[in-house]
Parts: C-alpha cells; structure tokens; sequence
C-alpha cells in the first residue's frame, strides 16, 4: 500500500511539473519573435548525426538522441523533431537562475601559444555556465579543431549538456588588427570589405562569404562577429578597412549578399549556418573629433545627425532582409541625436534605449539578438580615461567602453544596458555583477527570462545540441584548400583599381618592360612569369613600388590607439616612402600600389607615378597578376580619395564624399584599353 502510495504521489509530482514546464514555455513563447527559418518550425524526421564524448544515447521508435540532462528520458528539449522555440522554452523553464545568467554574458577565451588556457575555461563553463566565447586562438585549422572539440567536451559536463556557440572576429584577411580582426593564417585570405565593394558584385560577395561559413564550420566557430555595416563617412576613422565603403547602396548590397553568404541563406539560420553579427548599430563611422575611433576615451563622440542618420541605416536594412541572426551596437556616443520627446541621447549605443528598442526594435522591427560589443559593463578608471602613464604598457585590461554611464557601478551598468535592449554582454563574464542586478530587482525575471530564450532558440536552430563536434582531418584538407586560395587571389587581383594607367605601362609585359626594381614587393611572383629582377632602379625597366597609406600613431598610451591608423591621411614632407619614390622616379618609370585602409591623399605622391593603383588586401603575387594583365583589375573606389587635408578636415563626419574638390571621386576606375591576357604558361 506504502508503494502504491509512493508511486501515485510521484506521478502526481511529474503531472504538476509537466503542467508548469508547459505554463512556463507558453509564457516564454508569448511576444517573442526569433530570426530562425519558418521552416524550423516544420518537425523534422531525418535523424541527425549525433556527436558526444561523455553524454549518453537513447534510442526511441527507432531514433536517437542525446540524453543531455542524463535522466534516461528524452525531454522535449533533447528531441531534435521539435522546433528551437519549443525546446529552448523548454530548456528555459529547467534552468537555475545562475544557469540563465550564463547565457546573458559572451566570453573571450584565454590562449598560451598555439592553445587554449584549459583551466580557465573549464571554470567559465562549468562553474559560471558561460556558453558562449570568442575565439582568438590563431592555430593550423586541424588544431584549432582539436582545441575546440576539447572545449565542448567540457561544456558536456554541465548539469544540462548545453554546447558551446564559439564566435570569431574576421579571419578571412591578409591583416589583423587587436579588437577588430584576426591574421588569415591558415584560413582563406580574402581582400577587405571594401575590396569586394570595389568589384562590386554581390553574387562574388556572398560565394566568399560561403567559403567563409564552410571553413568556420570546419573548426567549430558558429558566430561570426561581422559583417561590418558602418558606412565610411569620415576619411580619418581607423576602422575603415572593415566596412565596405561610403556609399550606402553598394554597401547594402555587400552585406545583404555577405549576410546570405555565411548563414547559408537568407531566410535565417540553420544547421548549416554560421550565425552573423552585424555592426555596429547605428552611426560608428561618423566618427567625430578628427575621426578618431570609439574604442578610445579621446574618440568617444559619434557626429551622426538625426538627418543623416536614415543613411548609416541603409547597410543595416539589408540585413535584416537576409534575417540576419544578431546585431552588435557601437561603442560610440552619439553626441548630436535626440529622441522622440527631443531628449539628447547621453550614453553610448549599448545603453540607450532609443537607438536599441525605439529604432532598431519598433521602427526597424529586427526580431534577433542584441550582442553588445566587448566591454562595455566593465570599469572605466584612470588609464581608461587618459591612457597609460609614461613608459607603461598601455592593457586591454583597463579598456572600457562605458561612454556616458562611466561613474556608475558595475551592476547598474548591466541594468542601464538591459533595460536599453541588450540580450548578451560581449567581452565579460561578470555573471555576479548581473546576478546581483538581478537579485537587487534592477532588472526583471522576465527580461532575462526573453533574452535567454533568443539566445538559446539561436543555438538549437544551429544544430550544437545534436553535435558541437568537428573533425580536425576534414577541417585541415578543407581551411585553406588550393581551390579556395586561387579564388581569394583573383578576388584580390580583381579588386585592385587602377588610378593612373600608362598604357605602355599596362599591362607589364616582358617584351618591353623584362627588367623590373622592385620595392616592398617579394620578387618570386614576377620572376616566375619570366621577368628580370634588379637591384638598382636605373637598371629596370620600370619600378613597382609599395606603400601603406600615411597615417600617424597620436595615442600610443592607449591599448586601441597604439594599433590603430590614426592622424593625417596624407604623406607629409620628408616621408621616407615619397622621398624613395621621387628618387626612383628620377631614373625609372614608377607603377605605385597603395594600400587603401583609409582614403589616402595622393596628391603629392602621382606626379612621380608613371602608373597608379590602390589595393585592399592583396597578396605579392595578386598585385603582379593585376599588373600583367593575368587577371584584369577592375575595382572602383568604395569612396573618394581627398585633395588635401584642408579640405578632409572641412567635410561633414556624418555624410559620404563630401569633400571640396576631391582628387579622385567615389566610383572613379582609370580608363584603360582592354589587356590582352598573359598566359601563365610563361610561368
């Protein structure tokens, strides 16, 4: 009778929580509107590869499924039939507090060498219940492979088996530049951004970005935190490598084509996807005060107007579209904008609720995540503010973004940016600071509840709860493969835009022009189609020369400004670069390569040019394919190129090709003949 008893108790017991697991997942579900493909919400039949190292398998009606709470019953969350909203409401309403709050903040991984710091991450993951990081881990693709297979080994071992989402700032180019980007390395090297706006074909843009998403894919990475939708409208801004130009239509159509690209398509994500992050709403390359950039105390300041605002939003119209999976703020405050009663807005992106729930929610109806760029909760001291003192190491442990809410205490901060619309925190795990918010009734249940839920529907909808694993084999023939490799170098070599063109110049051919100085560029690729390198320039032929656009280092105190291109955009007097062209140029004709990071001024610079170029990201051997005609170069500017400083320093930050006179304008490309082709059979 006792056991008749017991077991009528506990299935009573099991009713009442199935019915508050199903009041829970209704609630959670009621106003929530997810970018995943309205085909995810179709119950799928297929079974899908299941991958796990320590998490059990049950079979049912003949299919499997990991059992990842180990309770040998397949819990809706576990069924793969089901739909990410339904089991990540599902998932949510068996969630402890501190379990939701882990899912609210976006990690950065610690690395020694060529791996991860394993202690450090064991504690993020299993103690915090941090799920979601950024890795910066620069390895050969079967390592980096290898080293995440191990960090979802031990996300296994949490209460509730849920996966690791792994996320990367851009590795497909030549360059990497701390806080924004990752060196190539064994990954495919595309040019920027604004090379694939200078060739300008959306079709090439999203094939590219594909090749992006399958090698993510290959080493586990499953967000990428690009593209970048900013629209360069300030020529001195640093961060202009990583958009694709001034002119919101074209870039539009880059990143509506780049979006579609890395996520597999353009109706949302799936298991297929590598989840993009569009940046950074809404106004970032408006950047006030010299242009300098808001990564910096000294570069806080956005200068975008209410007027000019509707075109910095353009680029990001287009995601949305695509259905782009989230969107990451600026860092930026924007000085000049108000809301609608006509308040001025007095915090950076990430905490103002105009710019995150009045615009980008109501008026521009975006229904993913909101992902806050790295940092922003944390506290902003002295070096912060003023850099670090004479003869110290400027740290990135001192960064700190929190532009206008600076004074408040951490905890306030994490409200102030929950209460604007922030669903995850970049670059922290102070799930402490966040839990007290929580506790102390600053934030609400309910808000955390509705982040957790998005964040989590992200995650089924990419398929990591059924295998978070890769193989290190696949990922090493894949990453990097030789069919890739030549498409980014004719990419490469496409985008170069010919400025000044010397039509006995272009293209190079050795009938006339065998014997070539060479400065800045390795000589293998031009002597193995057959040309005469020399040591001198009176001994060539013609001369190629390249340059880095001028830029100046102002802030070498802080951790951003002392990597970032800052300062004047043209080569001043003395330059050793100038100095070294107009020498050559004395002896020899001299075919100049700019790389075009920013809009340099080349107006003291191409009256020693026989032949002008600027390149966004181009390898040696891409820029001699250019040259000699292999692959024809047919990139136009992204944007204009200035006729000098004063009137750089005259335009409007907040609109595009805006300066008096400009020495070559946005769109322009040097009129050539057509190149007869060379073979590379001369190779």
């Amino acid at each position: 009778m006792k056991a008749t008893s017991t077991l009528v108790g506990r299935a009573l017991q099991h009713e009442r929580e199935k019915k508050l697991r199903k009041a829970t997942i209704l609630a959670a579900l009621t106003g929530i509107a997810l970018t995943v493909p309205a085909s995810a919400e179709s119950l799928p039949t297929r079974q899908p590869h299941l991958g796990t190292r320590t998490i059990p398998i049950l079979h049912a009606q003949g299919l499997a499924f990991r059992d990842l709470n180990r309770d040998g019953q397949v819990e809706p969350y576990e069924d793969w039939r089901l739909p990410p909203p339904r089991r990540a409401a599902d998932l949510l309403s068996r969630m402890r507090p501190d379990e939701k709050i882990g899912q609210m903040v976006h990690g950065s991984l610690y690395t020694t060498g060529d791996d991860y710091i394993v202690a450090n991450a064991s504690q993020e993951i299993l103690d915090k219940h941090v799920t979601a990081m950024i890795t910066r881990l620069a390895a050969t693709p079967a390592k980096l492979a290898a080293a995440n297979n191990g960090l979802q080994a031990i996300a296994e071992r949490g209460r509730l088996g849920i996966p690791l989402s792994l996320s990367s700032d851009p590795r497909n180019q030549l360059e990497g530049v701390a806080g924004a980007s990752v060196a190539a390395g064994g990954f495919t090297a595309f040019p920027d951004p604004l090379g694939f706006a200078a060739i300008g074909d959306a079709r090439l843009t999203r094939r590219s970005a594909d090749i992006v998403r399958r090698e993510y894919k290959a080493v586990g990475i499953r967000i990428a935190l690009s593209p970048q939708a900013d629209i360069a409208t300030e020529p001195r801004w640093p961060r202009i490598d990583g958009t694709f130009g001034s002119n919101p239509a074209l870039a539009a159509q880059m990143v509506g084509a780049y979006v579609a690209g890395i996520q597999g398509g353009a109706d949302g994500i799936g298991p297929d996807s590598v989840a993009a992050v569009v940046k950074h709403w809404v106004g970032y390359g408006a950047a006030a005060d010299q242009g300098f950039d808001s990564h910096n105390y000294y570069g806080r300041f956005s200068a975008v107007t209410q007027t000019a605002l509707p075109r910095h939003v353009i680029p990001f119209q287009a995601a949305f579209t695509a259905h782009v999976a989230a969107v990451m703020p600026m860092y930026s405050l924007p000085k000049q904008l108000h809301d609608a009663e006509r308040h001025s807005i007095r915090t950076a992106a990430g905490f103002s609720r105009y710019l995150l729930t009045d615009l980008l929610r109501h008026r521009y109806h975006f229904t993913g995540l909101v992902l806050s760029d790295w940092g922003i909760t944390n506290d902003c001291h002295e070096t912060c503010r003023v850099g670090a003192k004479p003869g110290a190491e400027p740290n990135w442990s001192d960064f700190s973004p929190a532009w206008g809410v600076e004074d408040l205490a951490e905890e306030d901060r994490f409200a102030k940016g929950v209460d604007a619309g922030i669903e995850q925190f970049g670059g922290t795990t102070r799930v402490d600071a966040l839990m007290a918010a929580l506790r102390d009734g600053k934030i609400a249940q309910a808000q955390v509840d509705r982040a957790v839920l998005k964040v989590l529907t992200q995650t089924f909808a990419l398929g990591l709860f059924e295998d978070p694993y890769v193989d290190p084999d696949t990922a090493a023939k894949l990453v990097g493969n030789a069919d890739f490799l030549a498409e980014a170098q004719r990419t490469q070599a496409r985008s170069i835009v010919l400025l000044q063109a010397n039509r006995g110049l272009f293209p190079l051919s050795r009938a006339t022009h065998r014997r070539l100085f060479l400065r800045g560029l390795a000589p293998q690729p031009f002597a193995a189609l057959g040309f005469t390198i020399v040591d001198r320039p009176n001994q060539a032929d013609a001369a190629i020369v390249r340059l880095a656009a001028p830029h100046q280092l102002l802030h070498p105190n802080f951790a951003a400004g002392r990597v970032q291109h800052e300062g004047a955009l043209d080569f001043q007097p003395g330059d050793p670069d100038l100095e070294a062209v107009r020498k050559i140029a004395s002896t020899t004709p001299v075919i100049a390569i700019v790389h075009l990071d920013r809009p340099a001024i080349l107006t003291s610079l191409r009256p020693y040019t026989a032949m002008l170029a600027g390149d966004f990201g181009a390898t040696d051997a891409a820029v001699a394919d250019a040259l000699t005609g292999i692959v024809r170069p047919e990139g136009r500017l992204p944007f204009e190129l200035p006729s000098s400083m004063a009137a750089v320093e005259k335009q409007r930050p907040d609109l595009p090709d805006d300066s008096v006179a400009p020495l070559y304008p946005v769109g322009f490309r040097a009129v050539v003949p057509t190149p007869k082709i060379n073979r590379r059979a001369s190779r």
